[in-house]
């Protein structure tokens, strides 16, 4: 495939994820703001303000996050563009997912200060989440597994 229509491919699935992030997640917000409520054994929707990353590690660190974020984002697009000839769909995909969900959280950073977090696993003990946690880890995970395939071929 020429190398115009992977980074074209790229760029659309990139806004598709990112649109998609933030529109799901600002309906959801606002119903939970508004009453909303929804639990069952598997989850519930549980609206709260993470100042923090993952696992509540660097709590009220809004700059460093940012920044890190703006790093992340510039580097996996580097890669992308760099390797155009090569990159995969499939690669170009999983990275637009990653660097998708990298920009969710990274705009809700910068537009509230903080990152809305809903979705509470209630089988396990694990932290409040949202949609851009959720395709920054399929990214991740998908990425991970590639590799690994490509190093056992």
């Amino acid at each position: 495939m020429e190398k115009t229509s992977k980074f074209i491919y790229f760029v659309i699935c990139y806004v598709f994820f990112i649109f998609t992030d933030l529109y799901l997640s600002n309906i959801l917000v606002d119903k939970l703001v508004h009453g909303y409520r929804l639990s069952n054994p598997i989850f519930s929707l549980n609206y709260i303000k993470n100042t923090g990353a993952a696992f509540n590690i660097l709590q009220n660190s809004r700059e460093l996050l940012i920044i890190l974020s703006m790093i992340a984002l510039v580097l996996l697009a580097l890669h992308v563009i760099h390797n155009l000839k090569s990159i995969s769909l499939k690669s170009c995909f999983f990275i637009a997912l990653l660097s998708a969900g990298i920009a969710g959280n990274l705009h809700e950073r910068i537009i509230y200060g903080y990152v809305r977090d809903y979705f509470q696993l209630n089988f396990i003990n694990f932290p409040v989440f949202n949609i851009s946690d959720i395709l920054i880890n399929v990214g991740v995970i998908a990425l991970i597994i590639m590799i690994l395939i490509k190093k056992t071929k």
